[in-house]
């Protein structure tokens, strides 16, 4: 049977990310993605403005409609939440829908390039975290390692290899490992490489090991990468495919759509051109 995953995201007309992004992606990787709107957005909120209905009073609906149909999840997978309330309201849908043969795949989105979105507050940080501990896979990028674990970015930022950089981040990744999730993906880490050519990795991190998976770093900043990386994340483990081979291809995917989107100057807010390498997934 083709395998399902609840998606717990907000859905943005423009942006090319959260369902926009997830819903294709895990379609094309041959499983079912079930949406669960945590909000409504004219455009995701990189733009200058935009309109945001909140679902927060709508999400509880969709728990007990769907538990009225008796239906059943592979996977769930978290992404943009728009405060500590929506958390709530996840942890009750993990609770009616979480069995040991569902896996939990958090994306916890909070920040990035050391600063925290504009809706961060310490108490959606503190839901966060138990949200994090109770996932099986997390995809933080290193802003939101950082907060998950009230590590200094700065701390970070100052190592002055790339080799300091990578072993400090294992070790603050295995530290979490070993309170609660399974794998720890440490994302969009930026690096050069011993010959001095600059890089973008990442980081699959459990408590027993860590490996490095590197590309050819393109420039720019999109919205949304981290949304497709996350997304095939989800659908290759509701497949079984290994953490290694699926990061392998997401990052195969994501480099040939950034490099698209860097040569076509697509603006950042509009996300990458990722469309037309779908396939690549199939």
């Amino acid at each position: 049977m083709t395998k399902k995953i609840a998606v717990i995201n907000d859905l943005s007309g423009f942006g090319r990310c959260s369902l926009t992004a997830a819903i294709s992606v895990i379609s094309a990787m041959g499983v079912q993605a079930c949406p669960l709107p945590t909000a409504i957005l004219t455009a995701q909120t990189g733009y200058p403005s935009y309109y945001c209905d909140d679902y927060t009073d709508k999400m509880d609906y969709f728990r007990s409609e769907w538990e009225k149909m008796g239906q059943r999840f592979d996977g769930i997978y978290t992404g943009f939440v728009a405060g500590e309330m929506q958390i709530r309201q996840i942890f009750r849908f993990l609770g009616t829908f979480r069995t040991p043969d569902t896996f939990l795949l958090v994306d916890p989105v909070m920040g990035d390039d050391g600063t925290p979105y504009p809706f961060y507050t310490q108490a959606l940080l503190e839901q966060m975290h138990r949200l994090a501990l109770e996932a099986d896979i997390i995809t933080p990028n290193l802003t939101e390692l950082c907060l998950l674990t009230g590590t200094d970015y700065q701390f970070l930022m100052a190592k002055t290899s790339s080799v300091e950089l990578i072993d400090a981040i294992q070790e603050i990744g295995q530290t979490f490992c070993r309170k609660g999730p399974e794998h720890v993906i440490v994302t969009g880490i930026r690096f050069e490489d011993t010959d001095g050519t600059k890089k973008m990795g990442n980081l699959l991190v459990s408590t027993a090991a860590s490996s490095l998976f590197s590309f050819p770093y393109i420039g720019g900043s999109y919205s949304g990468t981290g949304d497709l990386f996350a997304s095939c994340i989800a659908a290759g483990s509701a497949r079984g495919d290994s953490l290694p081979s699926i990061i392998e291809k997401a990052g195969e995917f994501l480099e040939l759509a950034l490099l698209d989107s860097v040569k076509e100057n697509v603006p950042r807010n509009d996300g990458v051109n990722y469309e037309q390498y779908l396939s690549l997934l199939i």
